[in-house]
């Protein structure tokens, strides 16, 4: 699994709504300056963030972004999903029901439903608040 810039992107995004929330709408523009990304590039991000409702967007003057919960209601997979799709790791488990006909004698579907719970399971472990924590990730690097 490889995480797309598109996807730590949104989570940059997400987290600098967040840290600079000061109950009002906050320009695109402060946002890709700040975290030195492409306005352009952010636009289509934001769009999916918005559609999905994390975010909250409002037009004109005093227009921007903002988040429609509170940090700690945010989780990684929350944003990755919307961002990256489904979490799987073989094609076979892209879906709610796995259609694979050799599903029942597959050797290995066992190894890849854990691999990919583990990975639901950690990246739901982490909200937008812990990011933001002293004690939480400080090291990580998005």
């Amino acid at each position: 699994m490889k995480v797309s810039t598109r996807g730590r992107y949104a989570i940059r995004v997400m987290l600098d709504l967040a840290e600079h929330d000061q109950g009002e709408y906050i320009p695109l523009t402060d946002i890709a300056k700040r975290q030195e990304i492409s306005e352009k590039y952010l636009e289509a991000i934001v769009a999916l963030l918005v559609k999905a409702g994390l975010l909250t967007a409002l037009r004109g003057k005093r227009g921007g972004y903002r988040l429609t919960r509170t940090p700690d209601q945010y989780t990684l997979k929350d944003i990755l999903q919307i961002t990256e799709g489904a979490f799987a790791p073989v094609s076979c488990l892209e879906s709610e029901v796995n259609t694979c006909n050799r599903v029942s004698e597959c050797k290995t579907i066992k190894v890849w439903t854990d691999f990919q719970k583990l990975v639901n399971d950690y990246f739901d472990g982490i909200t937008l608040q812990s990011l933001m924590s002293e004690d939480g990730f400080l090291d990580y690097c998005i």
